[in-house]
């Protein structure tokens, strides 16, 4: 008789590999958002998926590189925290193109003291179509380690090898119990989810230095029966900033405002009312007070 799993799975790798279109994709629902801007995911979020044979519950974590300022190396906290209780690591990389520093620096500094379990996922890998090609560009994420780990080459945008993925992770799971019900797709609050869906339409909206310079603080989440009432601060380092957030006469901040609202009504199953500011406050990437709230 098969044992029953249930494991905790981190998904770490360099910015813009596909780590939250791959945990969206492997959940079968939205839980991550997801564009192609760096900096992207700034904390930790859990995604559930329950199976016949596993619970396996997914943490996703910010992209991984060298810090420049405060706020990354909050980031690089933030991934390392994340895979000390892990049973697995998924090292996600871009399978189209062989390793370059930002893997070896994510070896060498975050996964040094590593000892579990390991599978390196080569996203993207059917962008190569020559297949020793892609055997030499995945030796050389492989030869990053003194272990020989197994691999899996997937296809974020397709879905294609996701089952053979949940086969592998399945695999590496201990014994155990479900946590959560079989419909739980995430644990975060929906006042996390709120917040990090606003950055989202943020993200997409705008260009250059602003992405990077964005936090958003939800400073109020009223929650009643009928409808749920949101007062959130939009972040960001300099006027200019906050003169391209808001728009002409209002209109990006009114973009991206019934944008966030329509996707979080979708999430809380009801109305929302949401109420957007906008807030100067110089170089707080480089300050520790208030950093942690912030990104």
């Amino acid at each position: 008789m098969k044992h029953y799993k249930f494991g905790y799975t981190a998904i770490i790798g360099r910015p813009n590999v596909g780590k939250s279109t791959i945990l969206n994709r492997l959940i079968g629902q939205k839980v991550a958002i997801a564009t192609n801007k760096a900096q992207t995911t700034r904390r930790r979020i859990n995604g559930i998926l329950t199976t016949d044979e596993a619970q396996i519950v997914f943490v996703d974590t910010p992209g991984i590189h060298k810090p420049v300022d405060r706020l990354g190396e909050c980031l690089v906290d933030e991934a390392k925290s994340a895979i000390d209780d892990v049973d697995l690591v998924l090292f996600i990389v871009d399978g189209s193109t062989s390793a370059g520093r930002g893997d070896r620096w994510i070896v060498e500094n975050v996964l040094k003291d590593y000892k579990g379990q390991l599978i390196i996922v080569a996203n993207k890998y059917d962008l190569i179509k020559d297949v020793q090609k892609r055997e030499e560009i995945l030796l050389t994420y492989k030869t990053l380690f003194n272990e020989n780990y197994p691999s899996v080459k997937i296809s974020a945008k397709t879905g294609r090898n996701f089952d053979t993925l949940i086969k592998n992770i399945v695999r590496k799971l201990p014994a155990g119990e479900k946590v959560y019900e079989d419909d739980e797709i995430t644990d975060e609050t929906m006042r996390n989810i709120a917040r990090e869906l606003i950055r989202e339409k943020i993200l997409l909206h705008t260009h250059d230095e602003v992405p990077h310079s964005v936090a958003v603080i939800i400073e109020n989440y009223e929650e009643t029966e009928n409808i749920d009432k949101i007062t959130a601060q939009i972040i960001v380092e300099q006027e200019t900033q906050k003169g391209i957030i808001i728009g002409k006469g209002g209109s990006m901040l009114k973009t991206i405002g019934t944008e966030a609202r329509m996707e979080i009504e979708d999430t809380a199953g009801k109305k929302v009312f949401l109420d957007l500011q906008v807030k100067v406050i110089k170089d707080w990437r480089k300050k520790s007070k208030d950093l942690g709230k912030m990104y």
